[in-house]
């Protein structure tokens, strides 16, 4: 697709046709999992958390050089291995510059395999259509986190749009995490308890 048609909706669904094609299972994160639960919210990258088994690194790799995106496999393997790190594997379109943000489940991460687990197949807006997202529990949970780290404003908003969306919620798995994680004052407090 040349890059002048190219925009961040199709960009996501060019990244999830990647990821389907080699079988990783995955869930969109972030501001555009939103859309899905809250509002919408402008955003300049893709978000998504993924499980790639070491026998589908190269295939994935392919599939991405498929829609011009470099990324080596060794890099991914890497990232993965990497015990002490949480970076992202990053496939960017050389031509618009858009970025995913492939964050990879590791061994020791409870809450990503939970949110993997329990993610929601929903239907966006064209062109991204169906596709897997954060469950809003799992979203609030991630922009508790980011809120926590940053202080930025647009993650408790994020949050209040979640919980104005009239959604149910279990806010017993909220909870659960939000204390396991250190969040529970931070949760609270965002959702006026």
């Amino acid at each position: 697709m040349p890059a002048d048609e190219l925009d961040i909706a199709r960009f996501a669904r060019v990244v999830i046709d990647a990821l389907e094609a080699a079988e990783i299972e995955y869930l969109l994160g972030g501001s555009m999992a939103l859309w899905a639960w809250g509002g919408a919210r402008s955003t300049m990258d893709v978000d998504l958390v993924v499980r790639i088994p070491d026998d589908h690194v190269e295939i994935l790799c392919g599939e991405l050089m498929k829609r011009r995106m470099m990324v080596p496999p060794d890099i991914v393997r890497e990232l993965i291995a990497d015990p002490e790190g949480d970076l992202a594997i990053n496939a960017i379109d050389p031509f618009s510059g858009f970025k995913a943000e492939l964050f990879p489940l590791r061994s020791r991460d409870a809450l990503r395999a939970s949110a993997l687990q329990r993610r929601v197949l929903v239907r966006l807006k064209e062109p991204i259509g169906p596709v897997y997202v954060h469950s809003p529990e799992d979203l609030i949970i991630y922009k508790l986190q980011y809120y926590s780290i940053s202080r930025q404003t647009k993650h408790d908003r994020d949050i209040a749009s979640i919980l104005a969306s009239g959604h149910a919620l279990d806010t017993a798995y909220i909870e659960h995490w939000a204390a396991r994680l250190g969040l529970l004052d931070i949760w609270r407090e965002l959702a006026g308890r």
